[in-house]
């Protein structure tokens, strides 16, 4: 009899352990899936934020060029204005020169 109640319960360890490995394998399969849609919004995140930083480039390319254009239109109204100015006034080509070196730095 007390071989009978052994096996029995041996059998129902057998049977429990199994189900908890069932259990813990679903479990972990949910988890694999979870891991796998985070990962995938992480990369469209990626996505637009690679697009995002495109696009600002793009515009700082521009301005740059905005601001590289004018400032050579600037130093070239400057140069007109201090050869002319020198001509009439020699006092100007001091402050000129001041001029050439606050747009050189």
């Amino acid at each position: 009899m007390e071989v009978f109640a052994l096996c029995a319960v041996v059998l129902l360890l057998i049977c429990a352990m199994g189900m908890a490995l069932e259990a813990y394998k679903r479990s972990m399969e949910l988890r694999e899936k979870e891991l796998e849609l985070l990962a995938v919004r992480a990369a469209e995140k990626a996505a637009q934020y690679a697009a995002g930083a495109e696009r600002l480039e793009q515009r700082v390319r521009v301005l740059e060029r905005i601001a590289t254009d004018r400032a050579a239109q600037l130093a070239e109204t400057i140069g007109q204005i201090g050869d002319g100015a020198a001509e009439q006034n020699p006092a100007l080509v001091g402050q000129i020169e001041a001029l050439r070196e606050a747009r050189a730095n």
